[in-house]
């Protein structure tokens, strides 16, 4: 199990908590039912979820409706508690693209039921997220990106990061004063619209704001 992130540098890092936000984009929200949330919807998911790039996701057997979600992940480069959103970039040590696959059809069912959501998004090779573009690529202030997802060659999803209702500064502001963050953490940010059921065979490539790629098969 690859324990470790490894930046586009050639540097590495231990994984450690993976924070993931629910609900960061009107469109999505709306798309799922729902609208934004008054509070961050938060979620877990284990160090042992991920895979990095060119690995493969295997659709596990109790669940029959498994879906994509594209987004930018927040690297954390520092311990850090209570940290404001103007501080955020000083804790970032990079950024990369992920895809949160989702048990669609156990997450619903949790949900009618009032119940957590840890085995519809925390299960093994549930967290495919590229190599880490290091912070110190980009300027003064924390970037908006594009994030995009083909599979199969057909584009399902095509988003920008400044579409999001709470920006990655206040989510570390958010996250760092109900959790506290570790070196190693990361964060989900959210997802935009256009979420869809993937398939074994599937070939999935992520893309953010063209600088760095995610290729991951489905099994």
């Amino acid at each position: 199990m690859d324990k470790n992130f490894t930046f586009t540098d050639g540097t590495s890092l231990e994984i450690g908590t993976m924070y993931c936000i629910g609900k960061n984009y009107e469109k999505h929200a709306k798309e799922m039912g729902g609208e934004l949330p008054k509070d961050p919807v938060v979620f877990i998911k284990p160090p042992a979820a991920y895979i990095p790039d060119g690995s493969s996701v295997i659709l596990p057997d109790f669940s029959d409706n498994v879906h994509h979600e594209v987004e930018l992940v927040v690297v954390i480069g520092k311990d850090c508690s209570n940290i404001r959103s103007d501080q955020a970039r000083n804790v970032i040590a990079g950024y990369a693209i992920g895809i949160d696959v989702t048990l669609r059809d156990i997450q619903q069912k949790a949900k009618e039921k009032g119940l957590p959501w840890a085995v519809a998004k925390g299960f093994v090779t549930s967290a495919p997220i590229s190599k880490i573009i290091p912070e110190s690529e980009f300027g003064d202030e924390i970037p908006f990106f594009d994030v995009k997802l083909e599979v199969n060659g057909d584009i399902r999803q095509n988003g920008n990061t400044k579409d999001m209702a709470r920006p990655v500064g206040l989510l570390i502001e958010y996250l760092s004063k109900v959790f506290t963050l570790r070196t190693g953490d990361c964060i989900f940010t959210g997802t935009p619209e256009g979420v869809g059921k993937i398939n074994s065979g599937d070939k999935l490539i992520a893309e953010l704001s063209g600088k760095v790629k995610l290729s991951i098969s489905v099994k």
